[in-house]
């Protein structure tokens, strides 16, 4: 019974590649997949975040914009795995808050190193395995600045409009060869990253937390802040068969955002 429960799995489980996968919405995305069966590789360059994480994982610690590395962990993942069903090419930093004026080049240039290069990195490197087996889904993880402007964040906006339209030209490539491409914007995530930004914005405008947060909250017609989990939830959907036929999509879950930038 337990040989035949084990042959069933290995037919139904897929390899789920996720980026920035050891906290927020990333290990939220393999936590959500690895709970439905599917075997899940997770990639962060935080080592004491990977360390903490199931030991059913398989785990990679690297800078997802160094293309040294990320060629290497390919290697390795054609050794293992042989195959990639979905990619969550989630990982992506907030960059500076500052007018852009006072943005420095080195600051512009490390946001869109990670947030755009990264996304087109793991996307180049898993297009060919996907082709290969005529299946699979890409989940970029845009955001609500992806669709919106918002001040005092210029490098972060830029990267997130940049992989929509990354994500719209892979849908046509990879369409014909039974691959969905989409993007998800999630709105305001609560954790430690929105705590950051938080922080940086009572600098930057000179606001108060209680301010700040409540420009969040109250911007949206839910008047509430995002789970991870509420992500994870919406990547899965996109992986799997109920979505077969959405690609090429632009999916806000951000609580329906009506005011993206309050006038402070």
């Amino acid at each position: 019974m337990v040989q035949e429960d084990q042959l069933v799995k290995s037919k139904l489980s897929r390899n789920i590649l996720i980026t920035a996968g050891a906290s927020g919405i990333g290990k939220s995305m393999a936590e959500e997949f690895s709970s439905n069966g599917d075997d899940v590789w997770i990639v962060d360059k935080e080592k004491s975040l990977l360390e903490n994480c199931p030991k059913t994982w398989k785990k990679s610690c690297l800078d997802v914009s160094e293309e040294k590395s990320v060629l290497s962990l390919f290697k390795n993942i054609k050794n293992d795995w042989g195959k990639i069903d979905v990619l969550c090419a989630n990982a992506g930093i907030k960059g500076p808050t500052s007018l852009i004026e006072d943005t420095s080049f080195a600051e512009w240039k490390n946001c869109l190193d990670v947030n755009i290069d990264g996304v087109f990195l793991f996307s180049k490197l898993t297009a060919p395995l996907m082709k290969k087996e005529q299946s699979g889904s890409i989940i970029i993880t845009s955001s609500t600045a992806g669709i919106f402007g918002f001040s005092h964040r210029s490098p972060y906006v830029t990267s997130k409009w940049a992989v929509i339209g990354l994500m719209k030209s892979l849908a046509i490539e990879l369409g014909p060869y039974n691959v969905n491409v989409n993007a998800i914007c999630p709105g305001s995530v609560e954790g430690d990253r929105l705590e950051k930004v938080i922080d940086a914005e009572v600098i930057s405008k000179g606001m108060s937390r209680d301010e700040i947060y409540k420009a969040y909250t109250e911007g949206t017609s839910l008047k509430k802040l995002i789970s991870p989990s509420d992500i994870a939830d919406m990547a899965f959907f996109l992986a799997g068969q109920k979505s077969k036929l959405v690609s090429g999509q632009v999916i806000a879950v951000d609580g329906h955002t009506e005011v993206p930038d309050p006038k402070f």
